[in-house]
């Protein structure tokens, strides 16, 4: 089951570490950053039912 609750004890920091992580890089790589960290993170997880319901959460928001 896919959980919308925070749960990052600084959520603010966690937003800084992924902004920051973009600093100084071109449009073409901070997409291939993005892409990379998916794949790295959907890995983490493992399941493909959460996967597949995070990507359905994420493209309704951008309906949005």
């Amino acid at each position: 089951m896919l959980n919308l609750e925070n749960t990052f004890p600084d959520p603010d920091a966690a937003y800084r570490t992924i902004i920051e992580a973009h600093r100084d890089l071109s449009e073409a790589s901070s997409t291939a950053l993005d892409a990379l960290l998916v794949l790295l993170l959907a890995n983490q997880i493992g399941d493909l039912e959460v996967i597949a319901a995070a990507i359905k959460v994420a493209r309704q928001q951008l309906k949005t």
